[in-house]
């Protein structure tokens, strides 16, 4: 899996740590403030999409009164205990990414969630050290599938596109690293195990576990 690779980026949510579960309860306990009942649809609708682009998404579908920095602070304070509390590394990540430094293989991080929170997800599971670029999609111009994520973090790791491996655990992302050039395996999650045929077929590779995956030269 390896093979040929300079640099490895991972999403966060639902790759790196267990926290998919989290985001739908609280959309649907921030829509219930106003009465509104969350569609069955929403998260597919929004997944993939930047933190700032799915506030902007929620205000105009829902036409919400909020501002879009409004939302996303009330966001930011709903998932803050929560992250800081409920969220554990997802089984495998702490070992791959020591294998990964021990062999000199860069690593980022290409997430849709705010940087607030990614912060502090990385500083209570005392990670951030393993990773040589952090970025959020609200960074750049368009969130998942557009590769600009993932672009971004490539240049940053001063790596070549076709030089790097991608982790994503959802549709949107994988399509974003394979928009990117880039080579692709999905992760399985709980959250999205009914796209499991469409990521498997999207991707180059597929895993249950981060530990599978072993950093062979």
């Amino acid at each position: 899996m390896l093979k040929d690779i300079d640099a490895v980026i991972f999403d966060m949510d639902g790759t790196l740590i267990d926290s998919m579960w989290m985001w739908e309860s609280i959309d649907i306990e921030y829509l219930k403030r106003y009465g509104i009942s969350a569609p069955a649809n929403l998260q597919k609708n929004i997944e993939g999409m930047s933190f700032s682009e799915t506030a902007a998404y929620f205000k105009n579908y829902f036409q919400l009164s909020d501002s879009t920095d409004q939302i996303k602070e009330d966001w930011n304070k709903m998932a803050w205990e929560k992250y800081a509390s409920e969220v554990p590394l997802k089984e495998g990540v702490l070992e791959l990414l020591k294998n990964l430094k021990h062999h000199n293989i860069k690593t980022g991080i290409a997430t849709s969630n705010s940087r607030e929170l990614t912060d502090l997800v990385l500083e209570k599971l005392e990670i951030a050290e393993y990773f040589d670029s952090i970025r959020t999609a609200c960074e750049v111009e368009k969130g998942k599938p557009s590769p600009d994520i993932y672009l971004l973090v490539a240049k940053d790791l001063n790596v070549a596109p076709a030089r790097c491996l991608v982790f994503e655990d959802v549709i949107q992302g994988v399509m974003a690293g394979k928009n990117a050039a880039m080579k692709v395996c999905a992760v399985y999650d709980k959250f999205s195990e009914k796209d499991d045929a469409m990521k498997k077929k999207l991707a180059d590779c597929y895993i249950y576990s981060m530990a599978e995956v072993l950093p062979v030269r």
